[in-house]
């Protein structure tokens, strides 16, 4: 178990995980590993300003735009038999292209 995490808690990810809630002032930092860095700058009323410093290579979404992002491209994977038939349509117009050539 890590030091500070509660024994259970809100699994929010359906993922075995556990919520850890810190208090924290501006200025003040949490570390999450070796390579991200979370830096609390500002705290104005209900809102709170924070930067992240983090590898180029991660990832960092504000979670309604994840969950949209997530959502197109669900959607934009899922393949209906309408588009099935329509590339192999396609597919075969252009194989019968290339045999007239």
């Amino acid at each position: 178990m890590i030091q500070g995490w509660p024994k259970s808690g809100h699994d929010r990810l359906g993922k075995g995980c556990a919520m850890l809630i810190l208090t924290r002032k501006s200025g003040e930092q949490i570390a999450i590993g070796d390579d991200i860095v979370i830096t609390v700058l500002e705290v104005k009323g209900t809102q709170v300003k924070v930067g992240i410093e983090a590898p180029r290579h991660v990832t960092i979404h504000r979670q309604e735009v994840y969950e949209r992002v997530r959502e197109e491209n669900l959607a934009a994977a899922a393949m209906t038999e309408t588009d099935l038939s329509l590339a192999s349509e396609f597919y075969s117009q252009m194989s019968s292209i290339k045999e007239e050539t």
